[in-house]
């Protein structure tokens, strides 16, 4: 028998040949390789927050000033008849994101006179239509108020500068009705004037289409809208 091929018994302990016994601690050098990592996922970055919506009163040109109520001060603002946008009340809107609410609130006009009052003839019912548009034009919706006077209950209150009791105006607004009114995004200017008043009396019924009348009285004007996001810097070439 080859020397090679005998097993030697030494202790209990067998080996084996010549070339086993070479490549065994080549062997056991040699290590696992470990297994390659996964890439941890990362959460999606959060959207910004959306700016909180602003309310405040609006820049407003309004061509014909009824006045300051004696009670409230609040100013009233005659709304005239006619398309041309220079004749109305021009309402400036700051730049927003999406639409923008605008509110106000919307009154009939009425000329006091105590003797009417006293003689049962001072009965009117008003309806007023206002055309709401654009700074460039568009009709963007209408609004409309309807009421009835009989007596000084009826107002909503007097108005200063007058030679009245009080020093009030004759001309004062009633009835009372709250608009709002939601403006799209890209609009940044709105003109509000008069497109129809119907004025029932005693005596009869007169329709009121002309421009450059009175057509009713608007007071507590508001908006209500979220900022638009500041324009991104050009990227530099």
């Amino acid at each position: 028998m080859r020397a090679a091929s005998i097993l030697l018994v030494l202790g209990g302990v067998v080996a084996a040949d010549a070339h086993a016994l070479a490549a065994a601690p080549q062997a056991a050098r040699t290590k696992a390789k470990p297994a390659a990592r996964k890439p941890v996922a990362r959460p999606a970055a959060a959207p910004p927050a959306a700016a909180a919506p602003i309310r405040e009163t609006p820049l407003m040109q309004c061509p014909s000033i009824l006045g300051n109520g004696l009670t409230t001060q609040r100013l009233y603002c005659d709304i005239l008849g006619g398309g041309d946008p220079s004749g109305g009340l021009r309402i400036s809107l700051p730049p927003h994101a999406g639409p923008l609410t605008l509110s106000f609130t919307l009154h009939n006009r009425q000329t006091y006179s105590e003797s009417e009052v006293k003689a049962h003839r001072a009965f009117a019912r008003y309806t007023s239509t206002l055309r709401i548009a654009s700074g460039t034009g568009e009709v963007l919706g209408q609004a409309v108020v309807q009421s009835e006077f009989r007596t000084e209950k009826d107002l909503v209150e007097r108005i200063a500068g007058g030679a009245g009791p009080g020093g009030a105006k004759a001309v004062a607004p009633t009835g009372a009705e709250r608009i709002v009114f939601e403006v799209p995004e890209p609009v940044s200017e709105v003109v509000l004037s008069g497109e129809r008043l119907t004025v029932e009396r005693v005596g009869g019924t007169e329709v009121v289409t002309s421009p450059g009348r009175p057509y009713a009285v608007v007071s507590e004007v508001g908006i209500e809208y979220r900022p638009a996001a500041p324009a991104r810097p050009a990227r530099r070439r």
